[in-house]
C-alpha cells in the first residue's frame, strides 16, 4: 500500500486515487480534505496548468510558471493527500489497482478518472505532423518559440515568399481559444514585434482565423460572435467563416475549396477529444471517446469508479452532455468528493439515494484583446467591451492556483497594459534553421 502521511490513520483510511491534476482532479482531492481517506493524485506532469491562460504564454503575454503550479506544492497543507508524477498505463478494475509506467501499481478503494482531453485532429491530413495544439504548457512554449524564430528567419531572408510564409499565422477553430489566440497574436505583432523587427514590414504579417461554421463563438449568442468578429477585424485579423481545412503541410494550409495559404505556423484549436487513456480501459465510451457514466458520475457496473470533467460523458437534464469547460469539471469533482465522503461515513447507504449530479451553467466568456471581451451569463444582459474585459480579468485571477501566480499575472497584465509590451519574448528551444 502506498505510504500515508503521519496524520492519517492508515488502517482506517480508505484509499482514493485521483488520475489527473486538472481542474476536476484538484477539486475532488481538495474537497476530500476533511474526509477519513488517503488521497493520491496521479498525473504524468508534476504541475497543474491553468489552461484558460495557455494562449497568453503562446503569445508572449505571460511566463509559463505564471500559470503552472507544482502539484506537490498544492497539497503541502492537506494532511491526507499527496501527489505523484507518473504515467497511468491502465487499470485492473477487479483487483482495484491503477497501473503506472514506473513502480508498483496503486491500490484503491475509490477511483476518480479526471484525465481530461487532447486536441482533436478530426482526421485532417497533416494536423498531427505540422500543426500545434494548445492543451499543455510545453505546447504553449513551443508555439511562442516557433513564432519568434519565424520572425527571426523572415528578417534575414531576401525571399519574399519565404518571408510571407514565416510571418503568416493561421489559427483553426473559432471558439474561445481560437478567438483569444488570434487577438493575442495580433497584439503581439502590432506593438512588440513591430519594435523588435524594425526592418520587417509588420503590416504584411498576417493572422488568419478559420472557422468551419458560419460564425465565431458558436456556443455563445450570435450577437457576441458578431462583435468578436468585428473587433478582430479592426485588429487586423482575417476571419474566414464557413471554411473547412483539407490538409496541413509544413509550409502551407489547404482548404476544402482548393485554395492554399503559405504559412509556417498553424495552431489547431478546432476541438478536443477525450484523453486516449479512456478508450484503453475497456469501458464504454462515446464516439468522441468520453467515458459513459450514470447520473452520479459512476462508471456503470463499477460503483467505486467515477469519471469527471472532459473525459466524462455526463448528461444534462435535457440529454445534452455537460460542456467540456473548467466549471463543469470543478463542479463534478466536488460532487464526487461528497459522494465518497458520504459513503465512507456510511451516510448514504451505498450511494444509491444521493441526488444526481446537476451542472450549473455560470456563463461563458472570451477575451478578444485589449479592453475587449464578451461575457454571456445564464440570466441578465450580455457584457461586452471594457466591462467584459474587466470581468474576464477578475475571474481568471480568482481561479488561478497560488498567491504568487496571481500576483505575477496581475503585475504582468498591468505592465502589458501600460507599456503595450510583452515581456516573455524568449526563444527557449534551439532553432533547427540556425546556422
Amino acid at each position: 500500500m502506498a505510504p500515508v502521511p503521519d496524520e492519517v490513520d492508515e488502517e482506517a483510511a480508505e484509499r482514493v486515487v485521483v488520475v489527473g491534476a486538472g481542474f476536476g482532479g484538484l477539486a475532488a482531492a481538495r474537497a476530500l480534505a476533511d474526509a477519513p481517506v488517503e488521497v493520491t493524485v496521479v498525473d504524468q506532469r508534476n504541475h497543474h496548468t491553468f489552461q484558460p491562460l495557455l494562449y497568453q504564454v503562446a503569445t508572449a503575454g505571460l511566463d509559463v510558471d505564471d500559470i503552472c503550479y507544482t502539484t506537490r506544492g498544492i497539497f503541502h497543507r492537506q494532511r491526507n493527500a499527496r501527489a505523484m508524477q507518473t504515467r497511468v498505463t491502465g487499470v485492473d478494475f477487479d483487483a482495484q489497482l491503477v497501473r503506472t509506467g514506473e513502480g508498483p501499481p496503486l491500490p484503491y478503494d475509490h477511483l476518480i478518472l479526471a484525465v481530461g482531453a487532447v486536441t482533436a485532429d478530426f482526421g485532417v491530413p497533416g494536423v498531427v505532423e505540422h500543426a500545434f495544439g494548445l492543451k499543455a504548457a510545453a505546447e504553449a512554449m513551443e508555439i511562442r518559440s516557433h513564432v519568434l524564430r519565424r520572425f527571426e528567419l523572415a528578417e534575414r531572408t531576401d525571399d519574399g515568399a519565404r518571408r510571407s510564409s514565416a510571418t503568416t499565422i493561421v489559427i483553426v477553430g473559432g471558439g474561445p481559444t481560437g478567438v483569444e489566440m488570434s487577438g493575442g497574436f495580433a497584439e503581439l505583432i502590432d506593438k512588440p514585434l513591430r519594435r523588435d523587427f524594425p526592418h520587417l514590414d509588420a503590416d504584411r504579417a498576417r493572422v488568419i482565423l478559420v472557422e468551419g461554421r458560419d460564425r465565431l463563438l458558436p456556443s455563445f449568442a450570435p450577437v457576441l460572435g458578431d462583435k468578436a468578429k468585428a473587433r478582430l477585424a479592426r485588429m487586423g485579423v482575417e476571419v474566414r467563416l464557413s471554411t473547412q481545412v483539407a490538409s496541413v503541410e509544413s509550409d502551407a494550409v489547404t482548404f476544402a475549396d482548393g485554395t492554399k495559404i503559405g504559412t509556417d505556423t498553424v495552431v489547431w484549436a478546432a476541438g478536443v477529444v477525450a484523453n486516449p487513456l479512456a478508450r484503453s480501459l475497456g469501458l464504454e465510451t462515446t464516439g468522441a471517446g468520453r467515458l459513459v457514466v450514470d447520473r452520479q458520475l459512476r462508471i456503470p457496473g463499477r460503483s467505486n469508479v467515477y469519471a469527471i470533467g472532459d473525459v466524462a460523458a455526463a448528461m444534462l437534464e435535457d440529454g445534452a452532455l455537460v460542456p467540456q469547460v473548467a466549471p463543469g469539471a470543478i463542479q463534478a469533482g466536488r460532487y464526487v468528493a461528497r459522494l465518497i465522503a458520504a459513503e465512507v461515513a456510511g451516510a448514504d447507504g451505498g450511494g444509491h439515494e444521493v441526488e444526481p449530479f446537476r451542472y450549473r451553467d455560470k456563463g461563458s466568456m472570451a477575451t478578444i484583446g485589449r479592453n475587449a471581451a464578451v461575457v454571456e451569463l445564464p440570466v441578465g444582459p450580455k457584457i461586452t467591451g471594457f466591462p467584459g474585459w474587466v470581468a474576464w480579468l477578475g475571474l481568471h485571477l480568482i481561479m488561478l492556483v497560488g498567491f504568487r501566480n496571481r500576483a505575477n499575472v496581475l503585475v504582468n497584465w498591468a505592465w502589458n497594459y501600460l507599456t503595450y509590451d510583452r515581456g516573455s519574448r524568449l526563444i527557449i528551444e534551439p532553432d533547427d534553421d540556425a546556422g
